[in-house]
């Protein structure tokens, strides 16, 4: 079982850790990616997240099937924000189950790793108001 979703307000983790819950899974794992204040040494006060929903909503779940398919998990669920995003605001929050503890760290570092090689589309705000050229927040950081 795999859900994506594309979001413009916060989500509640405790409702998407429902959307996960199996009888054949062992626990689950997430990952939850914020906006943070700096990139390549730059303050940047927020983060504006775009999407074409029917391309972005494809490509996620193409990456999560897969991830179904290769990982051993037994269901995955990913929201992903849009809009405007302030520092700290929660940006992309992904959940794994699988029967085994390995199987949920291997699906979810999948998960976190083919987004980031296949999906970006975010514009920074600088600390003043002005939006950011994309290489100032699209370089990944450590």
């Amino acid at each position: 079982m795999t859900h994506f979703m594309l979001a413009h307000t916060s989500a509640d983790s405790g409702t998407l850790q429902e959307m996960l819950l199996n009888p054949g899974a062992v626990g689950f794992c997430t990952s939850e990616g914020w906006v943070r204040q700096t990139n390549d040494g730059r303050l940047v006060s927020a983060i504006e997240y775009e999407a074409f929903a029917p391309l972005a909503t494809s490509e996620r779940q193409a990456i999560l099937n897969k991830a179904l398919a290769q990982c051993d998990i037994t269901a995955t669920c990913t929201i992903h924000r849009t809009g405007h995003l302030p520092v700290d605001d929660l940006a992309v929050w992904n959940g794994v189950a699988a029967p085994h503890r390995d199987a949920v760290f291997r699906g979810c570092h999948h998960i976190i790793e083919e987004a980031r090689r296949r999906v970006s589309g975010h514009q920074g705000v600088d600390v003043t108001g002005r939006q950011c050229p994309s290489d100032i927040v699209g370089k990944r950081g450590p």
